[in-house]
């Protein structure tokens, strides 16, 4: 195990807050909530049996019923929903676990059926290419979004902060703020689907505004130290490539470096070379980025301990591995084989 003794050292994430190791849980969206979007028993069992990763993040966790775009996804909006996440949360410190709240909205990656026939909201009225199938609905399209509104945009901040302190209550270590995969935070980072004209839109200051703002509530709202980000410059999924999106993530990831975040976590493609970053998405973010840096999407164990001993990243982010293999870091521990994932696992809780 010498070449992968790396992802066994502990590592200080700063807010008091030491992980045993290097492998983090990647947040993986499972719908396994119950109808009020409160976390089960289920739940509970399924993230406690992984509690030997350095660090589990919580699949996305809604901050209101304005962000739902899934069946089943769980949310920190409500008292039973915290109460259901204290649950999960015991049972992971229980076991020797940490664990953050991924907090997220999914923006016009929705459809109306989740808001009483409201269509949801995104920073402009640009439909998904091809629309496309709703998951898990029966050949439901996405629409066109409505135009989220000023006033809305300080409400969903404000949602925001608010799920970070339930997030807090409900004993997790920290949160996670989903700022990637084409959602609405990341919504507002990318030309194609950003086109205000007002103080949200229409410069690279303008369109990192709405996150910048997110993050100066949730740290007013808890510790600062306890607030992680995800970004995704380059996952392309559910939007367009504009070549302009990279002058945006030029100008904002330096301007992360004036916070005191746990870390920044790469999203989809991260392991991916790209000419125009000048290499992965994890090396271009550690570029940018003084502060600690999470490698995530496509890293196998070999190519994140790799990706930590080249000095692109501190730590490493494993998703499916861990739905089939809940003994995941034993197993990489002894260099016991792993099972493999397909996706009949997806919709089951091991």
């Amino acid at each position: 195990m010498s070449h992968l003794n790396t992802l066994f050292h502990s590592v200080d994430l700063g807010a008091n807050l030491t992980l045993k190791n290097r492998i983090i849980m990647a947040p993986l969206t499972r719908s396994m909530a119950d109808d009020n979007l409160v976390p089960t028993e289920a739940m509970a069992a399924y993230y406690g049996r992984r509690a030997d990763a350095g660090l589990i993040i919580s699949e996305a966790t809604l901050v209101s019923q304005d962000g739902q775009g899934y069946p089943n996804t769980p949310g920190l909006y409500t008292q039973a929903q915290i109460d259901g996440w204290k649950t999960v949360t015991q049972r992971v410190h229980q076991n020797g676990g940490k664990i953050f709240a991924q907090i997220w909205h999914t923006g016009r990656v929705s459809h109306s059926i989740y808001h009483n026939g409201v269509l949801p909201m995104a920073p402009s009225a640009v439909p998904i290419v091809g629309h496309g199938h709703v998951p898990r609905t029966e050949n439901l399209e996405y629409e066109t979004p409505r135009v989220i509104t000023k006033d809305e945009i300080k409400r969903v901040q404000n949602q925001f902060a608010i799920a970070a302190k339930n997030a807090i209550e409900a004993g997790f270590d920290g949160v996670e703020i989903h700022g990637a995969n084409s959602y609405l935070i990341d919504e507002f980072l990318h030309w194609d689907t950003n086109r205000r004209e007002d103080e949200y839109g229409g410069t690279v200051e303008n369109m990192t505004r709405f996150l910048i703002e997110v993050i100066d509530q949730v740290k007013a709202a808890i510790p600062e130290g306890k607030v992680g980000l995800r970004l995704s410059p380059q996952a392309y999924i559910n939007l367009e490539h504009d070549d302009r999106d990279k002058q945006v993530f030029d100008y904002l990831l330096p301007l992360l470096n004036q916070y005191d975040l746990a870390y920044v976590h790469t999203g989809m493609f991260a392991d991916e070379p790209y000419e125009h970053l000048g290499g992965t998405v994890t090396q271009y973010i550690r570029q940018h980025y003084r502060g600690t840096l999470i490698a995530s999407g496509g890293y196998s164990v070999e190519s994140g301990a790799a990706a930590i001993e080249n000095g692109d990243a501190d730590l490493i982010a494993i998703g499916r591995p861990f739905i089939a293999n809940p003994d995941f870091v034993e197993k990489v521990k002894q260099e016991t084989a792993l099972v493999e994932y397909n996706n009949d696992m997806l919709h089951e809780l091991y």
